[in-house]
């Protein structure tokens, strides 16, 4: 039965009357039957509860005096899950404190700022609104999270976090002329944890489109908090015009505020804090008349189109999806503190040939330790007057004119920012008076942000002796980043043991799994593994297709994972012709496959098989993949397959690490039809130093798109083939990889 009652909500709308009308309602259809009603003032209160598949649809006309609210019973207690979603339309409507979790959008959006193509919403206000994980199922079914349309709407104090599945987290939307000049508001967001996609539609933020990058948007987005937001290489994309990006801090996030499209756009007094984290970046400038002035750039990482800042190269007469070469330019009195590039002209290249113009670069402060940082020009910086620019560090070999070096320190001020110590730098650099907004001051104030750190070993231990089924009964009682310790003795497994948490199986080195199952373990949807001084031995596992030790689930996962096997012995997986340690099918990604100190010997297939996206998008199974220390005889195939495909560049990885290991007798089996010992196409960053391999296939590597760096060096090649590079993108007959004092015996070259 819809009840009504008498509210008062000031504080969120103090012109509103004394008395206005409050629904409060406890089923969808009383929602939609209280919906139908509503005038200006009018509340809807929802009851607390879980509201499953629930579509909701507003479209009211309140006023600026008397707007609209729908709201929880109690904020954070109205759980909004299943097949889920929030569309607003009409004007002066505020919705606020419900939570989006467990569930996901079934159409483009989980909140739209339109009910229908021809009723957008105007005036209107989302403000300590959830969305948490609240991702499709499958990684690449694309969708966003808020999509804005319409005029003057305000986003505000919500909390977005665990995005796993393509497509924008926030999107301000110009495909109608409604929706140009619209002067929305974006503020005092939390933009949480968004891990890496492993391909391009990862943006945490995107104003505008390539298609309608010519007309402005007008929108200003302040005071919001990016935190660990690593979709993509763009965590705010700004493709249309007159956009005002102030205030705003980003910390340990991979990738860059980029100004990709669309003219006249101002990047103001924003924070960003590296911490030295891989691809951590700062502001790439693109197009016309764009201001960059008074921010600050701290520990970062990124180079290339990541540097902590980027000036472009453009087309000539460039179409608009392209790159619009950059004029009007104005770089002013931002710090770039302890950080690796700054490049300029770039991405200088055949097609990109136009440098920057009539652009000026001047008291900005530049410091990355001893040297400073690496200034990088690929083309003509003629265009850009440079003056007045101050570098704090010992010499470089080379710089620009206009950048001139400053023997003085750096202080760290009460607002944690570092300064020069001597008062001539006053006028130099980021504006003293930046109070970068804390992680406590956005977002919902009654709902937890994510922890900070590992989720191995934060929860309780158990110790379980080597009883049948004893590790299946500790894995389903274990809490999310608990740790099983095994004793002495053999542990026998008769299930497939799902890990769907944050688990670490630890042994004493004298502790062994058997298995009677295709797969020992299969990671699951929430699911990490650690696996720890103890041996996992083949023997007994049946002859069946897709044998592995660890395996993904069949079914599409949402959320990244981690692998790490430390001191482990893996053995006798020999059965049929392809089984490996681990396998990672379709739409799994692993953050980071880590080996270190551990042994592999008597496998018929690979140690890690992440070849499973082949469709050439840009996907791939892996960021990281780490191998450190370890010992390989007698692996069949490949001992790492490695694979991304496609022409996609909106990603930094996949990495791969091996070093100081020893590999022998590898991939020479006739079942490997890769005929090499280690096979890795698509790879950005490549890092093989001091190992020895003999006896074995040859190593190699297929270099794509982008610009892969490729390090093999100080390994020792014992009866083993030349290391082959196959270059498919670049048709400069050049080989792009560094191969350095390797040695060749017994028939290598």
């Amino acid at each position: 039965m819809l009840r009504r009652a008498v509210f008062s909500f000031a504080v969120i709308a103090s012109g509103s009357p004394l008395a206005a009308e409050d629904y409060l309602v406890s089923t969808q259809a009383e929602f939609f039957s209280a919906a139908e009603k509503l005038a200006p003032g009018d509340i809807i209160t929802l009851t607390n509860g879980t509201w499953r598949d629930f579509e909701m649809v507003v479209s009211a006309k309140g006023t600026a005096k008397n707007p609209i609210l729908i709201r929880p019973e109690t904020p954070g207690k109205v759980i909004i899950s299943g097949k889920s979603n929030l569309r607003i339309g009409g004007s002066n409507i505020i919705v606020t404190g419900l939570v989006f979790k467990d569930g996901y959008s079934p159409t483009g959006d989980v909140i739209s700022f339109r009910s229908s193509k021809s009723d957008l919403a105007y005036d209107s206000r989302v403000t300590e609104v959830v969305i948490d994980h609240f991702s499709k199922p499958d990684r690449f079914d694309d969708d966003y999270w808020v999509s804005v349309y319409g005029k003057r709407n305000r986003l505000d104090h919500n909390h977005f976090t665990g995005k796993t599945n393509k497509g924008v987290t926030v999107a301000v939307r110009l495909d109608s002329e409604e929706s140009r000049q619209n002067s929305h508001r974006i503020d005092h967001n939390y933009f949480g944890p968004r891990p890496v996609l492993g391909s391009n539609g990862g943006e945490t933020l995107r104003i505008g489109t390539s298609t309608y990058s010519m007309f402005d948007s007008n929108t200003v987005v302040e005071d919001n908090y990016f935190d660990r937001c690593d979709g993509e290489v763009e965590i705010i994309s700004v493709k249309s015009g007159r956009n005002i990006i102030r205030r705003n801090v980003f910390v340990e996030s991979s990738g860059t505020l980029t100004l990709r499209h669309g003219d006249g756009n101002v990047v103001e007094r924003n924070v960003f804090l590296g911490n030295g984290k891989d691809h951590s970046g700062g502001i790439r400038v693109i197009n016309k008349d764009q201001v960059v002035r008074g921010n600050y750039l701290e520990g970062l990482r990124g180079s290339g189109f990541s540097s902590a800042l980027t000036i472009m190269n453009g087309v000539p007469n460039s179409p608009v999806n392209r790159y619009v070469q950059v004029s009007g330019a104005v770089i002013e009195k931002n710090s770039i503190v302890n950080s690796s590039y700054v490049t300029l002209a770039g991405g200088a290249d055949a097609e990109r040939s136009a440098p920057p113009i009539d652009s000026i670069m001047a008291d900005n402060l530049f410091t990355g330790g001893d040297a400073g940082p690496k200034f990088v020009v690929q083309d003509d910086i003629s265009g850009i007057k440079i003056a007045n620019n101050a570098l704090i560090g010992s010499k470089q070999d080379s710089h620009p004119r206009g950048i001139i070096e400053a023997p003085v320190g750096l202080t760290r001020a009460e607002n944690g920012l570092l300064y020069p110590d001597n008062p001539k730098y006053t006028g130099i650099g980021a504006p003293r008076d930046l109070k970068p907004v804390g992680r406590d001051e956005v977002g919902a104030a009654w709902y937890p942000k994510p922890m900070v750190g590992s989720r191995f070993g934060v929860g309780a231990m158990q110790n379980i002796a080597p009883d049948e089924n004893a590790l299946e009964s500790a894995i389903s009682s274990a809490p999310d980043g608990g740790i099983i310790s095994l004793g002495d003795g053999s542990y026998m497994v008769s299930k497939t043991l799902t890990i769907s948490k944050a688990l670490t199986i630890k042994g004493t080195g004298n502790s062994v799994i058997l298995f009677d199952r295709p797969a020992l373990f299969e990671i699951a949807e929430g699911g990490s593994l650690r696996l720890e001084s103890l041996s996992i031995d083949g023997t007994l596992a049946p002859d069946a297709v897709g044998n592995s030790v660890i395996r993904t689930s069949a079914f599409p996962m949402q959320s990244n994972f981690m692998i790490e096997l430390e001191n482990v012995k893996v053995s006798n997986l020999t059965v049929n012709k392809y089984f490996d340690v681990i396998k990672l099918g379709k739409s799994a990604f692993a953050d980071r496959v880590l080996i270190r100190d551990s042994s592999f010997t008597d496998i018929s297939g690979s140690v890690l098989m992440a070849a499973a996206e082949t469709e050439d998008y840009g996907q791939y199974n892996a960021e990281y993949v780490d191998i450190s220390r370890s010992y390989f005889r007698n692996i069949g195939g490949p001992v790492v397959q490695l694979y991304r495909g496609g022409r996609d560049e909106s990603t930094f990885g996949p990495h791969f690490t091996l070093i100081k290991s020893q590999l022998e007798n590898i991939g020479r089996d006739g079942n490997n039809l890769t005929k090499s010992a280690l096979l890795l196409h698509g790879v950005q960053v490549t890092e093989i130093s001091e190992n020895d391999v003999s006896n074995s296939a040859p190593v190699r590597v297929v270099h794509t798109v982008g610009k892969p760096s490729t390090r093999i060096a100080k390994n020792r090649f014992t009866a083993t083939p030349a290391i082959q590079v196959e270059e498919l993108e670049d048709k400069s007959g050049e080989q792009r990889a560094i191969l350095e004092n390797n040695s060749f015996s017994d028939g290598g070259e």
